[in-house]
């Protein structure tokens, strides 16, 4: 009964997730990082609750998880709703669920393994440059993390701007338990480029109509389906003409996708000085 006792308190451990907090304004914050490979946002997020207390400087722990299921048992992979973050954010990138995230902590404990994963900043230009694709977008603008959130305005260096020019707001969270939870991105905080259609978090089958607001003149919106572990994505739609004050914009993308997975849909629009100027995601669920 007690060795009973005890698989069942490190299941728990294993599984636990963040608690979910808001962001505001913070001082600018400019940077330019240089990463090695990573492992193979909503329009706007859900709204937050209220603040969490501050998280402490990630510190390594001493102890790993347990095994969370028996040797020579297949672990059924997790439902959407098992791998959501305060269970209400979509787990986008790096990680896929509790499992993959308490299998990083076991290797960092044990020889610090990718620390880049405790660096919200280094995520989002990671998640923007190398899973999105977008390697143009090389530099934290300004950070702004309130407890498990964090807010990283990425972007670029434009050849005749004084300054560098933010692309997208990337909202991460911390994922799972313990101090050295590592960041996760959950979605993007959009302006000028919005995507709203389909709703965050929802089923998605293929085609999608995928559709949102625009500002802006002479736009060209490329439309891509993205999921982890694939290089490349698994939809795409290009190019949308589109501009205007505000001005709706939509359109349909086919798909595949394993039945149940996780998906980022980007949108993104450029070419007067980059490729990429700006983009905005969201997250949803292929039908099981």
């Amino acid at each position: 009964m007690r060795a009973l006792t005890v698989g069942v308190l490190s299941l728990l451990a294993v599984l636990g997730v963040g608690v979910a907090g808001c962001g505001d304004a913070g001082p600018p914050d400019t940077a330019t990082l240089s990463l090695s490979p990573a492992p193979t946002t909503p329009s706007t997020t859900p709204a937050a609750s209220s603040p969490a207390p501050t998280t402490p400087a990630p510190t390594p722990a001493s102890s790993s998880p347990a095994s969370s299921s028996p040797a020579g048992t297949p672990r059924a992979q997790p439902t959407p709703r098992e791998t959501l973050i305060g269970g209400r954010y979509q787990p986008l990138w790096p990680f896929s669920s509790p499992e993959e995230v308490a299998a990083w902590q076991r290797e960092y404990r044990a020889s610090g393994h990718e620390p880049w994963h405790l660096d919200a900043r280094r995520t989002a230009i990671a998640f923007s440059r190398d899973f999105l694709g977008f390697a143009g977008i090389d530099r934290a603008v300004k950070t702004v993390t309130d407890g498990p959130h964090a807010r990283v305005h990425v972007g670029f260096r434009a050849e005749d701007a004084s300054r560098p020019l933010v692309a997208a707001v990337v909202h991460l969270m911390r994922y799972g338990p313990g101090q050295d939870a590592p960041w996760e991105v959950v979605g993007t905080d959009d302006t000028t480029l919005t995507l709203t259609r389909p709703a965050y978090g929802a089923a998605a089958g293929s085609p999608v109509t995928v559709g949102g607001r625009v500002t802006g003149v002479d736009e060209s919106i490329r439309v891509q389906v993205r999921h982890p572990g694939s290089d490349t994505p698994v939809g795409e739609r290009c190019c949308l003409p589109a501009g205007g004050e505000n001005a709706p914009w939509s359109a349909r993308v086919s798909f595949t996708a394993q039945p149940g997975r996780t998906l980022t849909i980007v949108a993104s629009t450029g070419g007067h000085v980059a490729e990429v100027e700006r983009f905005a995601v969201t997250g949803v669920t292929s039908p099981p």
